[in-house]
């Protein structure tokens, strides 16, 4: 199985989220946004409830975002940005049940995995994105964008909790693009 490749040019990621949005899927456009806004792992992201995100008791969207990662047992706490409170805004009325990604109509449960890597691929097919897109791209586009406008390498080390910036910079496929520009500048004549 090929790695997955981050979102490198941004208006493919407005094209991708806005498929979503077009039909009127705010729960898919949500997924898209919320996935890049909060760089989290597809487990955790899948996980997220309505509680986690919006305090019921005050009727306001919360400012961040407190859990516990899965895969490694730590805490975090992410802001959640104006585009990721204007996606859940739009979704919010048409909630269903705890998870925000819910699954069927009836279920208690969130979509799976394979579900959510669905909705990124349709999106992406259906926009024209050729690269490796699925799910995890998501994460990594943010992560991208943000090495590529200057955020600390550390930052974005601690975002994603790797053990170094060489598996950052592999994880978000920097390492490639450091060598295709390499090749792109060789012209000799």
């Amino acid at each position: 199985m090929a790695a997955t490749e981050p979102i490198r040019d941004k208006k493919a990621l407005s094209r991708l989220a806005g498929y979503w949005l077009n039909k009127d899927n705010f729960r898919n456009y949500t997924l898209i946004v919320l996935g890049v806004c909060t760089m989290l792992r597809p487990c955790d992201l899948l996980s997220l409830t309505w509680s986690d995100v919006y305090d019921f008791e005050r009727g306001v969207f919360r400012s961040h975002v407190a859990l516990t990662e899965k895969k490694t047992g730590k805490q975090k706490v992410i802001a959640l940005n104006s585009q990721a409170k204007e996606a859940l805004g739009l979704f919010f009325p048409h909630r269903r049940g705890v998870f925000i990604f819910f699954g069927k109509l009836g279920s208690d449960k969130a979509i799976s995995r394979t579900q959510a890597w669905r909705i990124v691929r349709a999106a992406a097919g259906e926009t024209g994105e050729t690269g490796r897109v699925a799910l995890y791209s998501l994460r990594k586009t943010a992560g991208y964008h943000a090495y590529k406008s200057g955020v600390s390498p550390v930052l974005l080390m601690t975002v994603f909790n790797h053990s170094s910036f060489e598996v950052t910079k592999r994880y978000l496929g920097v390492t490639q693009d450091e060598l295709d520009s390499v090749y792109l500048s060789a012209a000799l004549f």
